[in-house]
């Protein structure tokens, strides 16, 4: 141990403190808001709150940077600071995610190089899991008819304005309770009980309550999606049991919650007994830790790896103009890495890129938006890779590869959750799936736009299909704020050699979109668009886009339900 050591592993942790605790006060304003139904403000502070690490670490960096008199570019001052950071953290409610800011800073420091377990928290502690706790977990023993024990967790969510009509929400929910989950409990033989999280999750518009029903060995989930009426009340929307819609609750292509919690490992932990197919990193991420989310999703990737002998391949589908993306079979994740020139007509710069997607990473992506995970300098086992991808890799994006030995290094890549693409899916699917996809495509598109995203290229290659049958956009180098594009009708041709001309003859800005034009999306599958022009033909006209821009200047912030809306309990 020396001094400087000493002051760097200090200096760290004190950073980490008070990241911690203004993410904290941001993250309690969430009920408030939600009660004043102040959702620009809403949205604000999630930006705000993801934008905090960054911050904290470059203040972080600069500090040590001072205290140190430079020594934190001695690589052997961070292998003696990482052994007395781990003492000081040894006892620390929050340690695994005070790990990862230390990795942050290091990695700020020596700009992503070389980062080994030698001098950062590469790998996961030995044995380490994240823990529950009762002390975060409100219990309802269950007695009569159930009714009471649901007003006391509804009077439990300690709103500051009232319910809107609290016996009618408590009657909805106890007929799904009683027709859809106490028939799944043995109740003749066990007490049940049902178990809630003390804090809210509070996302766009809406909290939700979290828990399970408990009756022996049966464990069944449930979320309480409760609404701001809009005058000054509160109601419970519908009670989501079936594990497939709690999954898509906590989707990888919604927003982070903003949830009261002071150690979320305990909460995480929770989390996971209801939805164990998830993995820990998603539950980080969702709960709006994506910096540790992404500290734990390498060491998944790393163990997946481990346990694989699949090799690296391009990934199917058409290939981009932009992104270069591959994956392994058996892997659920797809790896992204941005060519070195464009296929034209794509004329963007690679820093335009990047500016999209960190875009996305800070909008309320509405469960129409993949999130992303962004690495730089990402070691690769070399003879993992097809020759086929290697080739491919050297020809479109030779400035970001390294490779030295059997070590295949990639200066910048993008990994993301793996779909299957719109138009494969259109090729093998039956009427009734090709009915629903359709109408889901549309959905998506017009749920972006009302949350002020335009997709610029809508191609079905840049689309894909969830495993619980959703559309979800992922290609996002055209992606803008709708409000910033021009709606245009086509002008109608004034002669015939207009008519026959195959370039446009008249004037285009770059700002300019045609919505007519959308049709061609669809050349080559008409029988996708035909039940698209049935379901989404509104998307054709001008005037649609127009009025929803207008709408989202005067401060319009859609309803984004993680649910269908036949669940609601009342169709408002």
């Amino acid at each position: 141990m020396t001094t400087i050591t000493r002051r760097l592993a200090l200096a760290i942790l004190n950073g980490f403190d008070a990241f911690f605790a203004e993410y904290k006060n941001i993250t309690l304003g969430a009920q408030a808001r939600f009660e004043a139904a102040d959702w620009q403000a809403a949205q604000k502070a999630m930006r705000d709150r993801l934008d905090l690490w960054k911050q904290k670490r470059k203040i972080v960096a600069e500090a040590v940077t001072t205290i140190t008199a430079g020594g934190v570019y001695d690589r052997d001052n961070w292998e003696v600071a990482k052994a007395e950071y781990s003492e000081l953290i040894q006892h620390h409610p929050n340690f695994e995610i005070a790990q990862s800011f230390f990795n942050s800073i290091y990695c700020y420091i020596f700009e992503h190089e070389k980062v080994r377990e030698l001098h950062a928290f590469v790998s996961a502690p030995q044995g380490y899991k994240p823990e529950g706790s009762e002390r975060i977990i409100h219990v309802y023993n269950f007695r009569g008819d159930g009714r009471d024990v649901v007003k006391e967790m509804l009077d439990n969510c300690h709103f500051n304005i009232p319910w809107e009509d609290q016996e009618r929400d408590i009657g909805y929910i106890m007929e799904l309770v009683e027709r859809e989950l106490l028939p799944k409990l043995d109740t003749k033989n066990h007490r049940a009980r049902a178990e809630t999280l003390e804090s809210l999750f509070f996302r766009n518009k809406a909290a939700y309550l979290v828990g399970r029903i408990v009756c022996g060995d049966t464990s069944l989930p449930f979320v309480l999606p409760i609404q701001n009426s809009g005058q000054g009340s509160v109601y419970v929307d519908t009670l989501l049991y079936d594990p497939d819609d709690i999954s898509i609750v906590f989707s990888f292509a919604r927003s982070y919650f903003m949830v009261d919690a002071s150690i979320p490992s305990e909460y995480v932990a929770f989390l996971h007994k209801l939805m164990p197919h998830k993995e820990i990193f998603e539950l980080y991420n969702t709960m709006g830790m994506p910096k540790h989310g992404k500290t734990e999703f390498f060491r998944f990737a790393v163990d997946d790896t481990l346990n694989s002998d699949a090799p690296y391949i391009i990934a199917p589908g058409i290939k981009g103009m932009v992104m270069l993306v591959f994956t392994r079979p058996d892997f659920d994740y797809v790896y992204k890495v941005i060519k070195d020139r464009f296929t034209p007509p794509k004329e963007m710069s690679q820093e335009h890129v990047k500016a999209c997607y960190s875009l996305v990473k800070r909008w309320d992506r509405g469960g129409r938006m993949a999130d992303t995970q962004e690495f730089n300098n990402l070691a690769f086992d070399r003879r993992r890779f097809s020759e086929e991808l290697m080739a491919e890799l050297k020809k479109e994006a030779p400035s970001k590869i390294e490779e030295s030995g059997n070590a295949l290094v990639l200066k910048h890549v993008y990994i993301e959750r793996k779909m299957i693409p719109l138009n494969l899916y259109l090729k093998q699917c039956d009427d009734d799936q090709l009915y629903s996809v359709m109408d889901e495509y549309g959905n998506a598109i017009k749920q972006l736009a009302s949350n002020n995203i335009f997709p610029g290229d809508m191609l079905l290659k840049n689309f894909g299909v969830t495993r619980h049958g959703r559309v979800v956009f992922y290609d996002y180098d055209e992606i803008c704020p709708l409000v910033d594009c021009n709606f245009r009708s086509l002008p109608e041709p004034q002669n015939d050699e207009q008519a026959m001309s195959t370039q446009p003859w008249y004037e285009v800005n770059p700002e300019d979109v045609f919505p007519e034009e959308f049709r061609l999306f669809f050349s080559g599958n008409q029988r996708a668009k035909k039940v698209f022009d049935e379901l989404h033909s509104d998307l054709y006209d001008p005037e649609w886009w127009q009025d929803l821009q207008d709408k989202i200047s005067k401060g319009f912030v859609p309803d984004l339900f993680p649910y269908r809306r036949k669940q609601r309990f009342q169709q408002r």
